[in-house]
Parts: structure tokens; C-alpha cells; sequence
């Protein structure tokens, strides 16, 4: 099965941001599930380094952090 993840929401919302990256790493490829993201809108923001190094939501590892394991396991990212 693949899932595709959509993010609307940029920095501004750090916990709705880094939802889709969360659960596609540490929910869908744990589950050797296909994943994709797409970021759209707002999100598109978080493809800069610097715009995502400090977003930590409430509940979700940082984000940072769930780029670097995206990227780790091949989640293809779309913008």
C-alpha cells in the first residue's frame, strides 16, 4: 500500500507542519508502507533548511529531525 501525505501548513503552525512528516516516517515506512509527502501552500516553505531547523510541534519529534529520517529512508517529498 502507498500513502500520500498532504501538507498545507507552513511554520506558522509547527505542530499541524510536522504531522505529515510524522506520521509518514515513524508510521507508514515502520510499517514498510509506501509513503509520499507533498507539500503545498505554506508548507512549501519547510524545503528551506533554515525555515524548518527550529519548528518543534507539541507530540511530534522535531522536525528537523523527521526531515533528516525521511530522507534517511527515501520518502519522495513533492512540492
Amino acid at each position: 500500500m502507498e500513502i500520500l501525505y498532504i501538507s498545507s501548513c507552513g511554520p506558522s503552525d509547527p505542530t499541524r507542519a510536522s504531522l505529515p512528516w510524522h506520521l509518514a516516517v515513524n508510521g507508514s515506512r515502520e510499517a514498510d508502507q509506501l509513503a509520499r509527502i507533498v507539500l503545498a501552500g505554506d508548507a512549501a516553505e519547510l524545503v528551506k533548511a533554515a525555515s524548518r531547523e527550529h519548528i518543534e510541534g507539541l507530540g511530534v519529534p522535531p522536525l528537523r529531525d523527521l526531515v533528516a529520517k525521511a530522507l534517511e529512508r527515501s520518502v519522495p517529498i513533492h512540492v
